[in-house]
């Protein structure tokens, strides 16, 4: 092989590395509505007991450096819905948790009714307007029923 053939070879596979990264990143904000509706168990997460309306499920680890400013924006929206709850669980020492909820980064987020089901799923940091309109779209079917 020639060295402009080398090189030509070289820049395709630069360039579809970096279209594959930018779709992966792409994705991971996006929400995904299409799991597994599981019903979660609050006492199994230590937590009490979930929002009257829904809950906004983060999980964490203590290297995680985006979990903190998710936490503060995730904390916000709760308080400022009626019947919405914020729990936190740092996955560092819970590596049970983490497979069963087949946890592959931090922060990743779950919205879950007030039955405890998971609505929607969000990997990485989500938008704050996407969890809003994930939250409002739930409180309508709230009160609708």
């Amino acid at each position: 092989m020639n060295l402009v053939g080398a090189l030509i070879a070289l820049a395709a596979l630069l360039a579809v590395t970096v279209a594959l990264g930018v779709f992966l990143n792409w994705r991971q904000s996006r929400p995904q509505r299409h799991v597994a509706h599981e019903i979660v168990e609050p006492h199994r997460l230590g937590a009490d007991g979930l929002g009257e309306v829904a809950t906004l499920l983060q999980f964490s680890t203590e290297m995680c450096a985006r979990c903190p400013g998710v936490h503060r924006t995730l904390a916000a929206i709760a308080d400022g819905h009626e019947g919405v709850r914020h729990l936190d669980v740092d996955l560092t020492h819970r590596p049970d948790i983490a497979k069963h909820f087949h946890v592959l980064q931090t922060p990743t987020t779950l919205v879950l009714d007030r039955d405890g089901i998971v609505q929607t799923r969000f990997g990485g940091t989500p938008s704050r307007d996407v969890l809003e309109l994930e939250l409002n779209r739930l409180i309508a079917e709230d009160a609708n029923v």
